[in-house]
């Protein structure tokens, strides 16, 4: 099955715009971007591993994880990523404050993106519109050129891999 996946970096927006269609019903698609016991096990690309300290989704609250390099611990992960929750609607979508931080929560730089994730159910697909629009076009730059869109691929692959192993475990 061929999913839809479009990755646009509008530089004069200052913005990298996502779409990608997976073949899962919206609630799971939901729980997959908004628990940490699905996003430990699809976000990082491998042979990276995501480790998440604290999760907290609700409006106000936070999560803070790390990507942890194989042959590390959690414990030693040196660079953590904070997002902080602004706005939900169920099912439908949400929208966060991203930045890096250390172990604790504390931001790393004034750099942040914004970032809002917009969910629509389809014939047996899921369609999810993420819009990051960052402060600093250094930034944005940084993230294009630094394989951003790569980790993003390979992320989604493993979510592909994870929605499939659900279904033939049912």
């Amino acid at each position: 099955m061929n999913l839809l996946f479009d990755f646009t970096v509008d530089k004069a927006a200052k913005t990298i715009y996502i779409t990608r269609e997976f073949a899962a019903d919206q609630d799971l698609v939901w729980d997959a971007f908004t628990k940490a016991e699905f996003l430990d096990k699809w976000q990082a690309p491998k042979p990276y591993t995501l480790y998440t300290k604290e999760m907290d989704f609700r409006v106000g609250g936070r999560w803070l994880y790390a990507m942890v390099a194989p042959g590390m611990s959690p414990e030693t992960a040196h660079q953590y990523s904070m997002v902080e929750y602004l706005e939900i609607r169920p099912k439908t979508s949400f929208s966060t404050r991203n930045t890096f931080a250390d172990e604790n929560g504390n931001p790393r730089t004034n750099a942040f993106s914004l970032v809002k994730n917009t969910f629509k159910q389809g014939n047996g697909i899921t369609t999810v519109y993420i819009e990051k629009r960052f402060e600093d076009l250094a930034v944005l730059e940084m993230m294009a050129t630094l394989g951003f869109k790569e980790g993003t691929i390979a992320g989604f692959g493993n979510l592909d891999e994870l929605f499939r192993n659900l279904v033939t475990s049912k």
